[in-house]
């Protein structure tokens, strides 16, 4: 005779796990979510007040080999953050704010204790970023996954006024770029920097350039950059913002020419600031030329504005307001 749970898939740890989370997880609920967890799917009612023209904008992302580092200091607490955040700033560059967040976890033997960590770092952060965490979906698959392994993916909804859509449309010719810091690596460029750095020291090391341990730089949370720049976007400065700019996968260059329109291309001033402790470390150990640190890192620069000249000043006085450190790193110029 053969059971479930002989075959990898324990249905009591599910439940278990659904048992634990569902307090955190309404507590996240506002006056638009309108069934609890565990329905088959999530009911969000659609108003909107004071935005005419609401359009939604959606995303999609994981956290990528991140997952390895917080597996490997069994630390579980901050992927489920680098996830929402990520997600919110997918959309935030679009001039959307966000309204609710759906998560999926895949592992191949489910343990309560790490998945309840993983979905109480969903639930911080969405209530940092004032969103309701409304559903998801847990899957345990022997055969697929190592046993200690897992996976999450999440998919993110927000709302923007029509007329408030950012596009790149707008982006011209002398228009100015204000980077503002990254917390780190973020959520992209791990399997470069694990394969530079683990081959050399342990994740508990503490290296004094870092000013902490290895594995503490590298699990340093993606921010999120709602709460400092969305509130910009509703103020006078509004007008003087033609583009914003969420640094990924692709570098600086890479993510920026996605919302510059053709014809136009970047002039990045790679010495405008100072890149943090941990992209020098991969650089040098692993010899890592240059373009390709480019190309794979944010190199300390999470979130770029593409402004109006006439409004910088206006823009980094704003910034600075809400306690960022805002720095000019370039501008928009046309093809040779």
């Amino acid at each position: 005779m053969a059971t479930y749970k002989q075959s990898g898939v324990d249905i009591d740890a599910g439940e278990e796990l659904i048992r634990r989370i569902k307090k955190p997880v309404r507590s996240t609920f506002n006056n638009h979510v309108l069934a609890d967890i565990g329905m088959f799917g999530a009911f969000y009612r659609a108003e909107f007040s004071g935005i005419k023209k609401p359009v939604l904008v959606s995303s999609v992302d994981g956290v990528g080999t991140k997952l390895k580092i917080a597996i490997m200091m069994n630390r579980h607490d901050s992927v489920g953050q680098d996830l929402v955040n990520h997600c919110v700033n997918d959309i935030l560059v679009c001039g959307a704010k966000p309204l609710f967040f759906l998560d999926y976890y895949a592992t191949g033997k489910l343990s309560p204790d790490v998945a309840e960590q993983v979905i109480l770092g969903f639930v911080k952060a969405c209530k940092e970023n004032d969103c309701a965490l409304i559903g998801g979906e847990t899957a345990e698959m022997p055969g697929m996954y190592a046993m200690d392994d897992y996976d999450v993916a999440g998919t993110i909804v927000g709302v923007v006024d029509e007329k408030k859509t950012l596009n790149g449309k707008k982006v011209k010719k002398g228009d100015m770029l204000i980077g503002l810091p990254s917390t780190g690596l973020h959520t992209n460029g791990y399997s470069l920097a694990r394969r530079v750095l683990l081959d050399k020291f342990s994740l508990e090391i503490h290296l004094d350039e870092l000013g902490q341990t290895l594995g503490d730089a590298l699990l340093a949370v993606h921010r999120s950059y709602r709460q400092s720049v969305h509130p910009l976007l509703d103020s006078p400065v509004s007008k003087y913002i033609h583009g914003l700019s969420h640094i990924t996968g692709g570098g600086i260059e890479g993510n920026t020419r996605r919302v510059v329109p053709g014809g136009l291309l970047l002039n990045v001033n790679w010495n405008a600031w100072e890149r943090p402790a941990i992209f020098n470390l991969i650089q040098h150990v692993g010899s890592v030329p240059e373009e390709d640190m480019r190309r794979t890192f944010n190199l300390g620069v999470g979130l770029i504005l593409i402004v109006d000249p006439h409004g910088v000043d206006a823009v980094i006085g704003a910034l600075k307001k809400k306690k960022e450190k805002p720095f000019v790193l370039g501008e928009i110029a046309h093809q040779q």
